[in-house]
């Protein structure tokens, strides 16, 4: 399965899908891009886009989108919020499917 984690949230939680490939938008030199050129730079080419952005859903056609979303909430933005949410975070790539 072909991840990619937006840039808002902590980088390490690529750390949570050691058995898929994962790369971080800032990784991929999307870094300085707007939200909606990522999508569309996504489309096609991951599974499944990773993210904090709370506002994801209404802010994109998700029913357009090729790729699942997983919207994680951490209480900060640390890499000690997240390490509890990876044993969830991994089962929802497993599920979440495109529209």
């Amino acid at each position: 399965m072909c991840i990619v984690i937006d840039d808002c949230g902590h980088p390490r939680v690529l750390e949570a899908f050691p058995s898929h490939e994962v790369l971080t938008v800032a990784e991929a030199g999307w870094r300085t891009l707007p939200d909606d050129r990522i999508v569309a730079l996504a489309q096609g080419n991951f599974d499944v886009f990773v993210t904090i952005d709370r506002g994801f859903e209404f802010e994109h056609n998700l029913r357009k989108l090729s790729f699942g979303i997983v919207i994680m909430h951490a209480t900060r933005n640390r890499i000690e919020y997240y390490l509890p949410l990876f044993p969830a975070l991994l089962a929802a790539i497993e599920t979440v499917r495109s529209r």
